[in-house]
């Protein structure tokens, strides 16, 4: 049935927007809807966050920093149920108003450092510790000009793509269409920046790839939808190529299961609070 716009827009609770256990939590006005102090651990770096591609970002990002040996990128990570509303806590929102996940404080100095966003959090972390973003004008240009296309790029992959191809409850022809043109010419995008170069901004690992390998690796290795064959991965081999090399590092599958609420059980690590925790605290080991 052809839907037709009223003059002016008033929020349907009950409506389709809300069908979907994905836009469930959805509503049109900012704000905690709840009194929740948030936890504090240990160490100086406190991670709010869950294993989504967003959060994978700064987790893979922490485990590099702490490979690289960096002592100082020692994290505290608790997970942030979205489903369940865990963003909208006072607590959550004092950091990021936005309620999304990542959300960082740095305690490490004399006044806490709030950061949201997760490529903020990502140049915030390469400036604090001098790691994975070359220090060149050239190769940070570079750098940081593909870390913010994945920024403004991945709206359309996940809001776009991801919503109406995988949860939307109903499945509508124009946005499917419309949003895996966008998505495969992102892919095409990349395809044709790795054929030219091992990674995003050269010769070196940067914070770019970090960005964009939970959401454009995570679509062509099938791990995320459940679409690599209706996108025809295949059509994109250097794509294939990065994703397959980065994923192999140990730092990247450590940071993929923090947080992490789905898939194997080996594979999850709810809350992460010392590099132990990936051998004795896995959700096979708790629930073994």
């Amino acid at each position: 049935m052809e839907y037709t716009p009223p003059k002016v827009w008033t929020w349907n609770q009950g409506g389709a927007s809300t069908a979907s256990p994905a836009s469930s939590l959805n509503r049109p006005v900012a704000g905690a809807t709840h009194e929740k102090v948030l936890p504090v651990g240990r160490h100086p770096l406190q991670l709010y966050s869950l294993g989504t591609p967003n959060g994978q970002k700064v987790t893979i990002m922490l485990e590099e920093l702490l490979a690289l040996g960096h002592q100082g990128a020692e994290y505290d990570a608790w997970l942030i149920r979205i489903g369940q509303g865990d963003q909208f806590g006072s607590g959550f929102v004092d950091i990021n108003p936005n309620s999304k996940i990542p959300a960082l404080m740095d305690r490490s100095g004399e006044q806490p450092i709030p950061v949201f966003e997760s490529g903020a959090i990502l140049l915030y972390l390469a400036e604090k510790f001098g790691a994975l973003l070359p220090q060149d004008p050239a190769g940070r240009a570079r750098t940081l000009s593909w870390l913010f296309w994945q920024m403004g790029s991945a709206p359309f992959v996940g809001g776009g793509f991801g919503h109406f191809y995988h949860y939307a409850p109903v499945k509508i022809e124009y946005a499917i269409d419309r949003f895996t043109m966008e998505t495969k010419r992102q892919l095409d995008v990349l395809e044709r920046r790795l054929s030219e170069s091992p990674y995003l901004a050269g010769a070196q690992y940067t914070i770019a790839d970090i960005a964009a390998l939970p959401w454009y690796g995570g679509i062509v290795k099938g791990m995320l939808y459940d679409a690599a064959e209706f996108i025809s991965a295949q059509d994109y081999p250097q794509v294939q190529r990065w994703a397959d090399e980065l994923l192999a590092r140990p730092a990247v599958q450590r940071g993929r299961m923090v947080n992490r609420t789905s898939g194997e059980l080996s594979q999850q690590l709810h809350e992460r609070h010392d590099a132990s925790d990936f051998d004795t605290r896995t959700q096979d080991k708790l629930q073994g």
